[in-house]
């Protein structure tokens, strides 16, 4: 009896193997549904030495990132040692993934790995073969196309070799790459979490108030309220990207120090988007 191939069936059957979705479904569709009859599918078809791998951690990586006049494209790829990631191969398919993201696109990971290489590969192919000569479990993290505007500029900055990298959109102008810059650089040292205030979740907000409120028993609700307030503006300039100190100049927050380059130049800037990609975070 032939057994429905679920999207969860398929999950499970990739998080197992560590294969990509569009051949776990084939090879399920093959098996009737059976997973461990799939497993032996994708072993016979190659995909052994990585099915044998799949479940050994990859903390190590590094981050691909490459840019032209329409756009910007990051690819992280993780490894499970720092030895392996310094390997001409490994980094060969960092850059691989990179241009191909960058001259193809990527609507979403799964689809990006079945896409083929000039030489006619698949990404996923070229991943599984990797890990059959390298002999470590290599998984593709995650990967993102960021088109240009016009009327923007840009700022990519890559730290520890690739290990982080970030990217910063300034809206106004077109000719703000060295404050784009600098921005970006500011993101890779200082982590922020959101962009402004208003975009932390209530439920993050809840949760700092709830642990300065029990910092403060015993005092009158009326100075609670007060103190609250200012705790919370607290936590923004340290979570919030446009609150932040910059760390060049530390007098202004990164919002001011933009809007007085943006005056400076004669236009109105606003920092309308930024990434901050690390290999080993969430």
């Amino acid at each position: 009896m032939r057994t429905e191939v679920t999207a969860s069936m398929v999950k499970t059957l990739r998080e197992r193997t560590g294969v990509g979705m569009a051949k776990c479904k084939e090879a399920l569709d093959e098996a009737h549904g059976d997973i461990e009859a799939a497993i032996d599918i994708l072993r016979k078809a190659g995909a052994a030495s990585a099915v044998k791998k799949s479940s050994r951690e990859t903390n190590e990586g590094l981050i691909g990132s490459k840019e032209n006049a329409q756009g910007i494209a990051l690819v992280q790829v993780n490894a499970e040692t720092d030895f392996v990631i310094k390997n001409d191969k490994f980094l060969s398919f960092v850059e691989t993934l990179t241009e191909d993201a960058l001259v193809q696109g990527a609507s979403s990971l799964e689809s990006f790995m079945e896409q083929k290489t000039k030489a006619g590969v698949s990404h996923e192919d070229m991943r599984v073969e990797l890990v059959q000569t390298i002999g470590e479990n290599i998984q593709v993290r995650k990967v993102q196309v960021l088109p240009k505007k016009a009327n923007s500029s840009y700022g990519l900055y890559r730290h520890l070799g690739g290990k982080i990298v970030t990217y910063v959109e300034i809206a106004g102008s077109n000719k703000m790459d060295v404050l784009a810059k600098d921005v970006a650089m500011h993101i890779a040292a200082e982590a922020p979490e959101y962009l402004k205030e208003d975009e932390i979740p209530e439920e993050v907000i809840a949760r700092e108030k709830d642990i300065a409120s029990s910092q403060l028993k015993g005092k009158p609700s009326e100075m609670v309220e007060k103190i609250l307030v200012g705790k919370m503006k607290a936590h923004a300039m340290q979570v919030c990207l446009l609150d932040q100190k910059f760390i060049k100049d530390t007098n202004v927050s990164i919002e001011q120090h933009v809007e007085a380059e943006g005056k400076k130049a004669g236009v109105k800037l606003e920092v309308v988007k930024f990434l901050r990609w690390e290999v080993g975070a969430s």
